[in-house]
């Protein structure tokens, strides 16, 4: 809602000047999350600041299901004219990784188009758990050895994915028990039923001020302005990094007239004070690249989770 509502205030400025005409009717954007998630709200957002400096309508069309796959599979399968553009998310790196027999290839088939942010996770506990570091926590991850409960949002959850990353480089055990969502993790974790759990910083920032959750570290490779006293997990094991990433893709033949356009507008968004007010209100990192840099990041992580699915031997549900 707050995004929404950003979105909704953002003031009218010059608009940004389009090659060979484009556009020139609708954009749809396909989020494959319902309405009024995180992703929902932020391709809201920046479709409302595309929609005024470009002048036509960049309309959010909402398409769950299938891990990803039934939104996706429907932009590659439509007409690679920039007039249907993907909302895509650390997600789709990870249900490449995961799923099997794609009838797709989100390498081959989605051309990357334009980063819009990366934000970083949080290492949290129960406030009375023993641990008040990370180093602290694998010494009695060691010590209680299969006694450590790792919550998560769901099996092959980004959230899961970085609990089993700190697992394969603490070198520990943890016992992964996955909800439906966060909302009911969060109850178990302040119960003091859960151990840990690996979340976004925007679900978690209330239960760590409230006292509820301490925040042992965040998964970024430095440290965040919005959390100075929070160290990373890299402090206590070298080289741990994870941070989600969205950006905008299109079907893969996509003309390189549309993508210049829609690359340089969605880069002077995230030169927007007004953009950047709302990613800061929400724990993320503008990221405004090339679209060349952008599909580079998508094939690393491809590759990263592709062997921590390996090393924790995650199967689909």
């Amino acid at each position: 809602m707050h995004l929404a509502a950003g979105a909704a205030a953002l003031p009218a400025l010059p608009r940004i000047a389009t090659a060979q005409g484009y556009p020139t009717r609708p954009v749809r954007i396909v989020v494959t999350f319902p309405p009024g998630g995180s992703n929902d709200l932020h391709a809201r957002l920046i479709g409302q600041w595309l929609s005024e400096r470009l002048g036509q309508s960049f309309i959010i069309e909402n398409r769950p299901g299938g891990g990803g796959n039934i939104g996706t599979e429907a932009v590659v399968r439509s007409a690679p004219d920039g007039y249907t553009l993907l909302f895509i998310s650390t997600t789709h790196a990870t249900t490449a990784a995961f799923t099997q027999n794609l009838t797709y290839d989100f390498l081959r088939d989605i051309a990357p188009v334009a980063g819009l942010y990366r934000a970083h996770y949080v290492m949290l506990v129960n406030s009375s758990f023993p641990a008040k570091s990370v180093r602290e926590f694998i010494a009695y991850a060691k010590a209680n050895r299969g006694k450590v409960n790792m919550g998560s949002n769901g099996v092959g959850a980004t959230g899961h994915l970085t609990g089993e990353l700190f697992k394969m480089m603490a070198g520990i055990d943890m016992l992964h028990v996955p909800y439906r969502g966060e909302a009911q993790a969060f109850t178990d974790m302040i119960g003091g039923r859960l151990d840990v759990i690996f979340a976004t910083a925007s679900a978690s920032s209330e239960f760590v001020k409230s006292g509820q959750l301490r925040a042992l570290a965040i998964t970024s490779a430095q440290r965040s302005p919005a959390m100075p006293d929070v160290p990373t997990v890299s402090e206590a094991v070298p080289g741990f990094e994870m941070n989600t990433f969205a950006g905008i893709g299109a079907p893969s033949k996509t003309g390189s007239g549309p993508i210049a356009v829609l690359n340089e507008g969605i880069n002077a968004a995230l030169a927007d004070s007004n953009i950047q007010r709302k990613y800061t209100e929400f724990g993320v990192t503008p990221f405004p690249c090339s679209p060349a840099t952008l599909g580079a990041l998508v094939e690393d992580e491809m590759q990263k989770w592709s062997k921590v699915i390996k090393f924790a031997g995650i199967k689909p549900e």
